[in-house]
């Protein structure tokens, strides 16, 4: 299955990305509250989005109506889990002690680079947006789990990781992701095949890139 090979591209980055500080700070209860606020801010405002519209993209070019259906339905979903996370951390943010979010914040580089590549793969062909598109689903639902699993006792974080957890039936929606990314791999050619590992192998990294960037906060200089 293609999704096994992709997985041994997967698990060292996804090692890396659970052991960041970002996420390793919401755990513990030591991410300082900025940083969260900036990962509500480009993740809500910006990258979710874009990963919507490359979705869309992607189903318009499935060339299984299963596939666009899917692809489809996975649109909406992100859409509302905007809506939904950003309504979340705006209605903990008093108890928490956290930052309003205030006016929507531009994309910072690295966001914007992740936003355009997935608008860049998702143009280029079904196969690219197949492989550019599977990690943010796959690694949302790792990521997730090992919050929600390995949250420490008294973290001040522990309620919005409740919240941030997309609920048990996510992970029906990665196997259908995985499925649908293996019926790829079986029916496309030795070079289709190829793009999509070539796209997951680039997207792993901006998994690890937006932690980075969320904790440090950059911006655009003036």
């Amino acid at each position: 299955m293609l999704h096994d090979e992709l997985r041994e591209i997967r698990d060292p980055v996804l090692r890396k990305v659970h052991d960041h500080p970002f996420w390793s700070g919401l755990r513990d209860g030591s991410l300082p509250g900025e940083s969260l606020a900036h990962f509500v801010q480009q993740d809500t405002g910006h990258l979710l989005p874009a990963y919507a519209r490359a979705l869309a993209r992607c189903a318009a070019l499935a060339p299984d109506d299963l596939d666009a259906c899917l692809l489809g339905q996975s649109v909406v979903g992100t859409l509302e889990a905007a809506g939904r996370l950003r309504e979340a951390y705006t209605g903990l943010a008093g108890d928490l002690g956290l930052p309003k979010l205030g006016e929507q914040a531009p994309a910072d580089p690295a966001t914007h680079a992740h936003a355009s590549f997935f608008a860049a793969a998702s143009a280029r062909s079904f196969h690219d947006g197949l492989g550019a598109l599977l990690p943010m689903v796959w690694f949302n639902a790792e990521v997730s789990d090992g919050l929600k699993s390995g949250v420490e006792p008294g973290s001040r974080y522990a309620p919005w990781i409740e919240v941030y957890h997309p609920g048990e039936s996510y992970g029906y929606a990665v196997q259908a992701f995985l499925d649908m990314v293996d019926r790829a791999g079986d029916g496309c050619s030795a070079r289709q095949r190829q793009l999509i590992i070539e796209q997951f192998s680039i997207s792993v990294r901006y998994e690890w890139a937006f932690a980075e960037c969320c904790l440090r906060r950059p911006s655009w200089p003036v």
